[in-house]
């Protein structure tokens, strides 16, 4: 018999409510700005022109460097050597307020960079981009910085009420000529994650990992000890009693296994007594045993007040609205890539382009890295060759050279001797 048209509509309708249940939420996530660097790349960015007029501006050249996992997928590269490098470009204006931030690019340095910088900045405000340099005021600056063998820090330094403040956690960056990728993500409840190529570095809170408000908790400099803290761990055992005569034993004793010399006089030498050694039986002076305090309380530390100095910020983590996106820093030697930069405020988006970018390319890089090494270090060691064989070609010249005017030297020297004996010569004077 057939189902009533109605019941037939009604079970249309819960299986297509049962199958939507099923299917994933749709994800709220936004892109605000991502940069591949692909073709027509210069028309989303300004080169600026600070530090033009002294001579020491550099510039960027769209390239995947020397060694790349893939050569198509280009970023952008400082160049020439010992310059202030400054490009920016301007982005939806956004707010991280109520949700999560996350900024993340690659950066390979393949030069022998000595001393410079590697990170980028997010701008609030009004920026004019043709003049963007270091003293434009920024929200955030993430990123690595190198200089010598000492300094390899990755920065993380946010705004607050126009007054930068770093991170006091020291954080090392990688220090390879191959891209690395860089994450900082900020959360509403002012908690933070820096990871490197997709792991985790770091992790903590902006109350407490940064000195912009005073601290939550402080030490009560006016606590004592209460009198009845008894932070003795062991004590003695109170039912310890000590052996009878143990106070009598003496701490030295007669040598036993001496004995008075032959040619001792008592007459003259007066009685012998023997030395006095060590008594075996002597334990020292009596103490009773050690045993657990059964009214131990532990060590006792100064408590942990609140900070009445401390007033709470909710939007603390809440930069001013972000408009622009930079790169500035100065490097010795140029030559870095950057790459694949994001901002957007879902860590799990952020962690596919990893997946996508650099973990896809990472071992193609790493050979393609190995094989350039390896023609670097033939084409020094041709050259070095090649300068042994010439400093060798220039002391064979110069021993030739002495050889030849000592020669010279010796035969003028007889014919000056050969014409002083010459009998015409004599004459002649």
């Amino acid at each position: 018999m057939a189902k009533p048209a109605g019941i037939w509509k009604a079970s249309m309708l819960l299986l297509a409510f049962a199958i939507l249940l099923l299917l994933p939420a749709p994800s709220s996530s936004e892109i605000i700005f991502e940069e591949r660097f692909d073709d027509g790349w210069e028309e989303r960015w300004v080169k600026s022109d600070w530090k033009k007029s002294e001579g020491k501006a550099g510039s960027f050249r769209h390239s995947a460097g020397k060694w790349a996992g893939d050569p198509d997928d280009k970023g952008i590269q400082t160049y020439p050597d010992a310059k202030h490098y400054a490009i920016s470009a301007k982005i939806p204006e956004f707010s991280n307020k109520d949700r999560t931030l996350v900024v993340q690019y690659s950066i390979k340095f393949e030069q022998d960079i000595e001393c410079g910088g590697g990170y980028i900045k997010l701008l609030s405000g009004y920026v004019n981009q043709k003049k963007f340099g270091g003293d434009t005021p920024y929200s955030l600056m993430f990123g690595p910085d190198i200089c010598g063998t000492q300094t390899k820090k990755l920065h993380a330094i946010v705004s607050y009420q126009g007054q930068n403040y770093p991170l006091k956690k020291d954080l090392e960056c990688e220090t390879d000529k191959l891209t690395h990728v860089y994450t900082f993500i900020l959360r509403p409840d002012a908690s933070y994650s820096i990871l490197i190529d997709n792991r985790e570095r770091e992790s903590g809170n902006m109350y407490t990992d940064w000195d912009i408000l005073p601290p939550l908790k402080i030490k009560d400099v006016h606590a004592k000890k209460p009198k009845d803290w008894d932070d003795r761990e062991y004590i003695d055992d109170p039912d310890a009693v000590k052996p009878e005569g143990y106070d009598s034993i003496p701490a030295k004793i007669p040598d036993p296994k001496a004995k008075k010399p032959d040619h001792w006089d008592e007459d003259e030498d007066g009685i012998w007594k023997p030395p006095m050694v060590p008594n075996p039986a002597y334990k020292g002076p009596w103490k009773p045993k050690k045993v657990k305090n059964p009214n131990y309380k532990g060590k006792w530390r100064t408590p942990w007040i609140d900070n009445p100095e401390f007033e709470d910020d909710p939007d603390l983590y809440v930069m001013k609205p972000v408009k622009y996106v930079g790169i500035e820093v100065w490097q010795v030697k140029a030559g870095s890539v950057f790459d694949n930069i994001l901002i957007c405020d879902d860590p799990e988006y952020a962690r596919q382009v990893v997946e996508e970018t650099w973990a896809k390319n990472k071992e193609a890089e790493k050979e393609a890295f190995e094989e350039a090494e390896k023609v670097r270090l033939a084409r020094e060691e041709e050259e070095a060759q090649r300068a042994r064989e010439e400093g060798e070609k220039r002391r064979r010249e110069r021993g030739r050279d002495y050889r030849r005017d000592y020669k010279d030297r010796y035969r003028d020297k007889y014919r000056r001797r050969d014409r002083y004996m010459d009998d015409d010569y004599h004459d002649e004077l």
